[in-house]
């Protein structure tokens, strides 16, 4: 192994076995506000047709055993799109560590004065596994605590929504399940998120829209995370964003209309931690695209 591959997954090792909170937790998106679904299962059926996503995240790129995750979701409204169902799919990498999440989400629309308000549940399972022994045959530390471990879960969220404006509160996965490496009861465990995400569209001219968004991530032990994002849409076809993630990094977006029903987009991270010295960045690239099912077309744009 290269020695700073060594070091990196060693630090997540003596990490995870020295404190009260590994496991893998939430995964980080850049482009959350297009990932919704994978925040709160709130977001189920708030599209007009059956829609899919797939994101693909190479973190810290340029360095041996970084984050690496693949996630496809699939929502659709049904019953006069009073309820919403979905499907998503996570891929979590990082280091020997690996965490595969299956999550089924039903959501329940009630229609309000200027806009709708969903109730969303979300159940499945994570498949957790962690093969520590492979970072040194020799160190004590390491030996006799790999991990595999299946943990089902469950969450619930709400989500807000006009044409023009979002907000959700969620918890993706409400059980604090402990690992257990076979041998002995680790320290790690799956720790409770609390999510809080928001955004408003602006009109700036007839051609031009502002979108910010915000997303306040809270977890016990944890300093609160935000993430600061607005994005500038042109003709409705191209959106540039710019995020701010506190002590994490600046993240440059694009997005592109590239059809009616097919969306694609891309976010460069810029470190802002002492870590950007090993690393070349991260990429993230999602495409959406939402089949129909009726023989209408879809009308207005959809900015969240």
């Amino acid at each position: 192994m290269k020695m700073r591959y060594i070091t990196f997954v060693g630090f997540l090792g003596l990490f995870s076995l020295g404190s009260v909170a590994l496991a893998q937790q939430q995964v980080m998106y850049s482009q959350y506000m297009f990932n919704t679904l994978a925040i709160n299962p709130a977001y189920a059926g708030s599209h007009e047709d059956l829609s899919v996503t797939a994101l693909m995240r190479e973190q810290w790129v340029g360095l041996d055993g970084a984050p690496s995750t693949q996630t496809i979701s699939a929502h659709l409204p049904f019953e006069k799109k009073r309820i919403g169902v979905g499907l998503m799919a996570i891929h979590d990498q990082i280091g020997v560590s690996d965490q595969t999440d299956v999550y089924a989400s039903y959501a329940y629309k009630i229609p309000l004065q200027h806009g709708s308000l969903a109730l969303g549940l979300q159940g499945g399972f994570s498949y957790y596994k962690a093969m520590f022994s492979e970072v040194s045959s020799t160190d004590p530390t390491f030996q006799g605590v790999d991990i595999r471990q299946f943990l089902p879960n469950f969450g619930a969220g709400i989500y807000y929504s006009t044409r023009r404006f979002y907000a959700g509160l969620s918890i993706p996965q409400m059980i604090q399940s402990r690992l257990d490496d076979g041998n002995v009861v680790s320290k790690s465990k799956i720790i409770r998120h609390y999510f809080v995400h928001s955004g408003y569209v602006f009109d700036l001219s007839p051609s031009l829209k502002l979108k910010p968004n915000v997303l306040m991530k809270v977890v016990d032990g944890a300093p609160i995370e935000f993430d600061l994002n607005a994005n500038l849409y042109l003709h409705d076809m191209v959106g540039l964003g710019l995020s701010w993630r506190s002590m994490d990094a600046v993240v440059l977006m694009l997005q592109v209309q590239i059809t009616d029903r097919l969306q694609f987009g891309y976010a460069y991270d810029f470190g802002t931690t002492a870590l950007r010295q090993t690393h070349a960045g991260s990429h993230e690239l999602f495409l959406n695209y939402r089949f129909a099912l009726s023989k209408s077309r879809i009308i207005t744009p959809r900015y969240f």
